[in-house]
């Protein structure tokens, strides 16, 4: 018997591990992308069959750690790259029979108790965030960004409804000194109007903050995009979502492939689109009460897949459009 590679501070689950390995069948071969390596949960499940083989990527420089013993165990079926999946197009995929690709949007816990990365209102230090590949820190946006635009993104990417006091008291601290993680929590709790006992004050705040520092948004959109175009045919795309905005843009994006726009009784229907992929379950699928007793942090977690019916690689998507407002917040960055 193999011995487990996976090991960690702080025990780590595989959010939904027996849902998504039921979807992706892997017990028939072929190729699959771990688009979220992280700590080598799904990936280490998939290659117990001596017939797979795993594309496995991850933006956190950390998670090549772990991907080394992988590399060392299968040196013939396991690749990492620390790569953003939104580049997954990159990859010479050609000759791979690629037949599914999953994204987990999660952080693990290993990620939000590393000090250094400054994930959590919990941390001590200076506000970072990043994952990796990064182009600035949270520091950077607390501290030199622009009242309208922080306002922005607390209120779209956290859904903050006291972003304005928060942002006004964040403006008047940064002049007298520069703003850290446990200064931050505290502008935020003494600018609630009210106390949410389910959460923490800051948990929408530094939610925005991570989706911004790490481009979120455009890494899924293009991360989705690249996914279905690389997928064989009757391959599958899995994620994972945490939050709403995810789940939002997961959801439109894959209604947008597998079913007929409505079109005017005027316009000929044979210039409708082709509808080139499957989805079986509209609804999420969310973890079972043995999963949430066993790990309460997947208490947020939906998935949703998508079947992949004809080999093609150009699609028609209105996704930028639909999200453009967002893209749009998400550009902020590039002023500093």
């Amino acid at each position: 018997m193999e011995a487990t590679i996976v090991q960690e501070k702080v025990k780590h689950y595989p959010v939904l591990l027996k849902e998504i390995i039921s979807i992706i069948t892997p017990q028939y071969g072929g190729t699959f992308i771990d688009c979220t390596f992280g700590q080598g949960g799904y990936t280490q499940e998939i290659l117990k069959n001596r017939n797979n083989k795993v594309i496995g990527l991850d933006r956190d420089e950390d998670s090549s750690i772990i991907a080394q013993k992988f590399e060392k165990k299968f040196p013939n079926r396991f690749i990492f790259k620390n790569l953003n999946f939104s580049k997954l197009n990159n990859l010479e995929l050609r000759d791979e029979n690629i037949r599914g690709i999953i994204f987990d949007l999660g952080y693990s816990l290993n990620q939000i108790k590393d000090l250094k990365k400054g994930l959590s209102f919990n941390s001590n230090g200076d506000l970072d965030m990043r994952m990796g590949l990064n182009k600035f820190s949270a520091n950077d946006v607390i501290n030199k960004l622009g009242g309208k635009e922080l306002e922005k993104i607390f209120k779209f990417f956290g859904e903050e409804k006291d972003s304005k006091l928060i942002v006004k008291n964040i403006l008047k601290e940064r002049l007298i000194r520069k703003i850290d993680t446990p200064h931050l929590v505290k502008i935020i709790e003494n600018s609630k109007r009210k106390r949410n006992f389910k959460s923490h004050s800051a948990t929408k705040v530094f939610q925005a903050l991570r989706i911004f520092v790490n481009k979120e948004i455009t890494e899924l959109i293009y991360g989705m995009i690249n996914a279905v175009k690389v997928l064989k045919k009757d391959g599958v795309l899995v994620i994972v979502t945490f939050h709403s905005l995810e789940d939002k843009i997961v959801k439109y994006f894959f209604r947008n492939l597998s079913e007929h726009k409505s079109i005017s009784r005027y316009h000929p229907k044979k210039n409708q689109d082709e509808i080139k992929f499957k989805m079986i379950k509209k609804k999420p699928i969310t973890p079972s009460i043995n999963e949430l007793n066993e790990n309460y942090q997947s208490r947020s977690a939906k998935l949703r897949y998508i079947t992949k019916k004809e080999n093609f690689y150009k699609i028609n998507t209105d996704i930028f459009d639909k999200f453009r407002h967002l893209i749009e917040i998400e550009n902020f960055g590039e002023h500093l």
